[in-house]
C-alpha cells in the first residue's frame, strides 16, 4: 500500500477555471466536494461577504457545482419518471428545484436544479460530490433514445446575489427581467452564457452558467463594473443559506433523510405515476415521519453545530444537522431533526448540549 500525503491528495482536487482569480484575490481555500474551492478571502472574511450579499451585491464561484445534460426523444419524460418534482409544471425556460431519490428506501441521494430547454433536452445541477452518481442511475435507467452526458468540468457557475444583483448584470447588458426560477441565453463580450434567476441565498440573485474556458474574462467583466460586488466564499454561502433555512445534502438531506422528514414535500409530485421512491415516500408520507426537521434560535449566547444532541429536559428528541452563528440576527440558530413523538410546536423551548453545557 502507498502512503499518500496530504499534498499529494490535495493535487487530485478538482481546481475552478477562476483557481488563479481566486489567489491573486487573497482566498482561503478548503476542499468541497472533490473540489478545492474559496472558503473567504482577504480583507473580507465571512461577515463581510455574508453582509455584502444582504445589502449590496455578491460573487461566489460555485463552479464546483455537477452539470449533467440529457437529450433525446423523450428526455423530459424520463427525466420525470426518475426524478421527484413534476416537471409538467413548468415550460421551456424555467428551472425547477427536484430530488433524485433512492427507489427502495425514497432516501435522498441529491437535490438538484433541473433547466428545461425544451422536451427533448433537459440540463441538470447536481451536487459536486454526488454527480457521478446522478448521472450513473440516469445512465442505467435511460431507454435507447435519451442519452446522459456528464458535464461537469465543462462549464462554470458564477452567482451573483444580493439586492443589487440586477442592477450589476444590468451593467453588462445581461437580461434581469425574468421571473424566478426561469433562464435566459444571453451575450457578454462574445462570450454566451445563460443567466438564471436563482440562487441558495433567499436574496434577488442570478446564476450565470458559462463554458469553463471563458469564465476568467466573464469573472473580470463583473468585477470591473459597478455597482462593485464583494467577492464571497463558501463559508458566507453556508451561513446565508442556513439563515433561510435552505437544506444542504449530506446534512439536511441525505440517503438517510428523505424528503418527508426533510419537509421537502413540496418538491415532491404526489400525483405522478412514477418517480424514484415514489411507493416508499408514498408510504412514509401516509403513516408520518418518525423525525421532521425544524429550525432553532438559541436564547442564550451559544454557537449550535452539526451533531449537538437536542433535548427536552432529560430526553433525546433529536440533533442538529446544520447550525451556525448567523450575521443577520447576531444569534446562534440552526436546523435539527426532531422527533415526532416529542410532540413539540413552534415556540416550544428546547435545549442543545454546547460545549457540555445545555443551552436553551
Amino acid at each position: 500500500m502507498t502512503e499518500v500525503t496530504p499534498d499529494a491528495a490535495a493535487t487530485r482536487l478538482r481546481r475552478s477555471p477562476l483557481h488563479e482569480r481566486h489567489t491573486a484575490a487573497g482566498a482561503k481555500f478548503a476542499p468541497f466536494g472533490g473540489w478545492e474551492m474559496p472558503l473567504e478571502y482577504t480583507g473580507g472574511g465571512v461577515l463581510k461577504e455574508h453582509t455584502a450579499v444582504r445589502t449590496g451585491v455578491g460573487v461566489f464561484d460555485v463552479s464546483h457545482l455537477g452539470k449533467a445534460r440529457v437529450t433525446g426523444t423523450g428526455a423530459v419524460d424520463f427525466v420525470d419518471a426518475c426524478l421527484s418534482n413534476d416537471l409538467g409544471r413548468i415550460g421551456a425556460g424555467r428551472a425547477q428545484y427536484t430530488l433524485c431519490c433512492d427507489d427502495a428506501t425514497g432516501g435522498v441521494v441529491d437535490d438538484l436544479i433541473a433547466y428545461r430547454y425544451a422536451d427533448d433536452h433537459v440540463f441538470l445541477i447536481p451536487n459536486a460530490a454526488n454527480t457521478a452518481e446522478v448521472v450513473r442511475r440516469l445512465s442505467a435507467a435511460a431507454p435507447p433514445s435519451v442519452t446522459v452526458t456528464d458535464e461537469h468540468e465543462a462549464y462554470a457557475v458564477l452567482a451573483v446575489q444580493g439586492p443589487r444583483s440586477a442592477d450589476l448584470l444590468a451593467a453588462l447588458g445581461l437580461p434581469t427581467d425574468h421571473g424566478y426560477m426561469s433562464f435566459s441565453p444571453a451575450t457578454l463580450d462574445g462570450v454566451e452564457l445563460t443567466v438564471c434567476r436563482t440562487g441558495y441565498t433567499g436574496e434577488l440573485g442570478y446564476e450565470l452558467v458559462v463554458p469553463a474556458a471563458q469564465a476568467v474574462p466573464v469573472w473580470d467583466a463583473l468585477f470591473a463594473a459597478e455597482p462593485a460586488p464583494r467577492a464571497c466564499g463558501l463559508a458566507a454561502r453556508d451561513t446565508l443559506r442556513t439563515e433561510m433555512g435552505y437544506p444542504l445534502h449530506g446534512q439536511d438531506l441525505s440517503l438517510e433523510i428523505t424528503p418527508v422528514q426533510a419537509r421537502a414535500g413540496w418538491a415532491v409530485g404526489w400525483d405522478k405515476p412514477a418517480f424514484w421512491g415514489r411507493d416508499a415516500l408514498r408510504a412514509e408520507k401516509a403513516a408520518g415521519p418518525v423525525r421532521t426537521l425544524r429550525g432553532l434560535v438559541a436564547l442564550e449566547r451559544g454557537i449550535p453545530r452539526p451533531g449537538m444532541t437536542v433535548r427536552v429536559g432529560d430526553t433525546v428528541v433529536g440533533a442538529i444537522t446544520s447550525g451556525t452563528f448567523s450575521p443577520t440576527r447576531k444569534e446562534g440558530i440552526a436546523l435539527a431533526l426532531i422527533d415526532t413523538a416529542a410532540a413539540l410546536a413552534d415556540g416550544d423551548q428546547v435545549e442543545v448540549d454546547i460545549r457540555n453545557r445545555p443551552t436553551p
